[in-house]
């Protein structure tokens, strides 16, 4: 029996050699490495011999016991350590004869075997490590853009931490930053031109008519589209458009059954399907309906790329006279396949021409029927090479969805594994048609010469998917994500493919993704945004609840759900760019966000209370003005008051009534307003409320800060004036009376009063302060001191200016004695004024000393020189 000695386990034992011993008074036995080393020494002498000759070799004495324990012989494995030669390693085990050919074969083989799992390895594992970089490059950008939207502007020169942010790096490499660039001419024609049809959208919905939104975008991005990634955007927006069966337009309003046709039947309309059971089988027949949508966009795009070619190159298409389908056809074939006067290599001829190819082009551009005349114009030649050929393709035109029954199925099944699978001669395209009939190898997604550009390939793709088999096109989907957007947009140098991923990504319902990939990018962030609205428009867009959605990126992603998009983090996003200087356009896309207000789950809840609040936001961060007050509504000369345009859209905000839009908005937004210290805009806010008494208590606070400033800014300036215009509608309606009204009447007081000063009028200042009745100006000490008590109930707005006005006040006193000593007057009438002043100012003095600790110690002082110098 062998036992095994570990040295972890050694050392446990040693250490509950003398846990019995339970004296703790007996002091423990600290050994050094010579007296441990000692001590193996006397422990071996006493071994055996037949165990210690083992254990004699020239190793550390302890080791060599206990491999000696373990019945380890050490000195044999010494040996064979030494005599080890490691050049036969990777040698065969036998050597192989020269004339062994199936040794040398089978070696050779599993050298190759052995060569490509290693290199597999190493490519998986660069693979990886590039992956996890891309990851970690997106995940900094994200932060770093999240980062200054939060900061709310863009990085200026003269802001070196956001500059040296802006070049931070992460990795080997430079990123570039996408964060908030300045708005350029190019984009803000873009923003201007989308923004119009958002705004047509609204007008439709607040009509309770439909919007042909998709259309609309299609033509907005075809007036601004000036490169390549413009028409891949509009070639986007042209696929959503053929997916939903969109109209191209709707008739007027004014026409006879306008009514009727232009009922509200577009908005909302697949949401039921959308957000629903992704298993019933209506969501089943939308997904063929994605496919299908996507497919026909795919074959309009392609025929508009084969008229184009044959303008371009007339010379080499040879049109002729005859300008049908089959024959443009026919000359673009030439033009492609058609080189120094012979087809190219794999292209068949049948009745001298390339009529697999030709079939082919056809039944891509969506031309069936004419692709079907030329099956029957060709029949013999083709039965001739193909039996059976032209009743397989009729059937298959002629089916539903393509799709063809399991007979037939099976035997273009056979013909296909007979003589095209492992034919190296066979035409390409005849190998497609054999394909898309009978769906055959949907695995192999890849049909080399004809699967040549990504339109192609997912046309491809779209043509085999099998809604019933292989997951259908959420099969399509997985596979496509597994590829990635590496695959298909290419690096991230390569700026003009942008929009290729989305545009996939839309073309298999993967909606919410194809926004996201879109955002990701600066190229693509205003079509995304305006694609989802689309989207949203239509039911086709999944909104994350609150407690889903993220803070760095608008897509959520869960695995027990599918993918969401919040789509009030993408317009905040967008419109805060703006918001200041044109709210009204922002608040046309604030509407946008209650699209979803039927989604369940108290999502939909949650949808209309973050546009309220986006409301609230682009009413606080708005530019102040007349056209603020378009926004928001305001009062005419007369009193009257007026709407605004928030007000006029309340119904697409979900606000039920005049109360609700006040209590959600005009008053949140005016406490939002106080905290951002935009005390005017509250004031009108509270105002436009009904809030009246919030409006003169405000109005009390803001004066009380103002009137400690000499020379108000402009922006105290307007509280004056508004208080002003406020309090003069309110004594002429009775509205608001108290305390805080009283407060307000009393500050605007000292502000004229203040004037008044300042103009050189000392004699109007101090009528104006006496009829404020703060300062008791009488020589009666009871009265004054009976005021002095009755401080502590004014409003505090009045009890933080004391100094304010008392030093106002003995000013004004002292031009008056100035003014009267200088005068030319009676000598008499001199010596009345100067005893009055004398009198008010010593009443002054006896109420400030009362009030002495309310005060600093500098203004006493001043006011008593002041009294001094009016006593002399």
């Amino acid at each position: 029996m062998t036992s095994t000695v570990d040295l972890s386990s050694l050392l446990t034992a040693s250490k509950n050699l003398t846990s019995h011993l339970s004296r703790p008074d007996l002091p423990s036995v600290q050994l050094s490495l010579d007296q441990i080393e000692a001590q193996s020494r006397h422990l071996v002498s006493r071994l055996p011999p037949s165990d210690t000759d083992r254990a004699h070799v020239p190793f550390p004495l302890t080791l060599n016991y206990l491999l000696a324990q373990a019945r380890v012989d050490a000195p044999a494995l010494s040996s064979s350590i030494a005599h080890l030669n490691t050049s036969t390693t990777f040698t065969p085990l036998q050597p192989l004869q020269d004339t062994d050919v199936a040794g040398y074969l089978r070696h050779a083989h599993e050298q190759n075997l052995i060569s490509t799992i290693e290199e597999g390895r190493k490519e998986t594992q660069e693979d990886f490590y590039k992956m996890l970089e891309d990851r970690g490059h997106r995940d900094w950008e994200a932060k770093k853009r999240r980062v200054f939207e939060e900061l709310g502007g863009r990085i200026t020169t003269d802001n070196r931490a956001l500059a040296e942010l802006k070049q931070s790096t992460h990795g080997k490499s430079i990123l570039s930053t996408s964060v908030s660039p300045s708005i350029t001419l190019q984009m803000q024609s873009k923003m201007m031109a989308y923004g119009r049809v958002v705004a047509e959208l609204n007008v439709a919905r607040l009509r309770g008519t439909s919007y042909p939104i998709v259309h609309a975008l299609v033509e907005a991005s075809l007036a601004v589209a000036s490169d390549s990634k413009g028409i891949q955007m509009t070639q986007n927006f042209h696929v959503l458009g053929k997916i939903i069966e969109e109209p191209p337009y709707l008739p007027p309003v004014e026409h006879a059954a306008a009514h009727v046709l232009n009922a509200s039947l577009l908005e909302r309309k697949y949401a039921r399907i959308y957000l629903g059971d992704p298993d019933s089988r209506e969501a089943a027949n939308f997904r063929r309906q994605i496919a299908r949508g996507a497919r026909e966009a795919l074959e309009e795009q392609y025929w508009d790329i084969v008229e184009r070619t044959l303008q371009a190159r007339p010379a080499e298409a040879r049109l002729g006279g005859d300008p049908s389908i089959s024959n443009k056809i026919r000359a673009f074939l030439l033009v492609r396949h058609y080189k120094n006067g012979e087809w190219e290599d794999r292209i068949e001829l049948v009745a001298g021409q390339p009529l697999w190819a030709r079939l082919y082009y056809l039944v891509r551009t969506g031309h069936v029927k004419e692709a079907l005349d030329d099956v029957y114009k060709y029949h013999q030649a083709i039965e001739n090479r193909e039996t059976s050929f032209v009743n397989h393709f009729k059937a298959w035109i002629e089916s539903v969805d393509r799709k063809l029954p399991k007979s037939h199925r099976d035997h273009l099944q056979a013909v296909y594994n007979a003589h095209m699978l492992h034919s190296s001669t066979a035409d390409p395209f005849m190998l497609a048609l054999y394909k898309l009939m009978g769906r055959l190898e949907p695995s192999r997604r890849n049909v080399p010469h004809v699967t040549t550009t990504t339109e192609d390939w997912m046309w491809f793709q779209l043509a085999m998917v099998d809604e019933d088999e292989d997951g259908g096109l959420r099969g399509l989907a997985d596979v496509l994500l597994g590829y990635g957007e590496r695959h298909f947009d290419g690096p991230e140098n390569r700026p003009s493919r942008r929009g290729v991923w989305g545009g996939v990504l839309l073309m298999c319902g993967q909606f919410e993704r194809a926004v996201s990939a879109l955002w990701e990018h600066i190229e693509t962030e205003i079509e995304a945004v305006h694609l989802a609205i689309a989207l949203a428009y239509y039911g086709l867009l999944r909104i994350p609840s609150r407690a889903e959605t993220s803070d760095m990126t608008p897509l959520t992603l869960s695995p027990a759900s599918p993918p969401a998009l919040s789509l009030s983090t993408l317009v905040w996003r967008y419109i805060r760019q703006f918001v200041k200087m044109d709210a009204k356009e922002a608040l046309q896309y604030v509407y946008c966000v209650c699209l979803s207000a039927d989604q369940g789950e108290g999502v939909g809840r949650e949808q209309v209370e973050t546009a309220w609040e986006l409301v609230r936001r682009t009413i606080v961060l708005s530019n102040s003005g007349p056209a603020w007050e378009e926004l928001v509504g305001g009062f005419r000369p007369d009193g009257s008051r007026f709407s605004g345009i928030i007000e006029q859209g309340t119904s697409l905000l979900h606000l039920q009534d005049t109360r609700q839009f006040n209590e959600e908005i005009l008053i949140r937004a005016a406490k939002d307003s106080e905290e951002n210290d935009r005390i005017a805009e509250a004031i009108k806010l509270y105002n436009l409320a009904g809030d009246y008494p919030t409006v003169v208590s405000c109005l009390a606070q803001a004066l009380g800060n103002t009137i400690a400033q000499p020379t108000p800014d402009e922006k105290g300036r307007a509280i004056e004036k508004t208080a002003a215009d406020i309090i003069r509608h309110y004594e002429r309606t009775n509205r608001a009376v108290g305390k805080d009204r009283d407060a307000v009447v009393r500050l605007l007081k000292i502000r004229e009063a203040m004037n008044a000063k300042a103009a050189g009028r000392p004699e109007v200042a101090l009528d104006i302060m006496e009829s404020t009745d703060l300062i008791p100006l009488s020589s009666d000490v009871a009265k004054i001191t009976k005021r002095a008590e009755e401080f502590k109930d004014f409003h505090d707005a009045l009890q933080r200016n004391l100094q304010v006005y008392l030093q106002l006040t003995m000013d004004a006193l002292s031009g008056i004695h100035q003014k009267a000593k200088s005068s030319i007057v009676a000598d008499t009438t001199r010596q009345m004024t100067l005893a009055t002043v004398r009198k008010k100012s010593r009443s002054l003095i006896i109420f400030a000393g009362i009030l002495k600790y309310r005060m600093s110690p500098d203004i006493y002082s001043y006011l008593a020189r002041l009294d001094v110098e009016i006593a002399l």
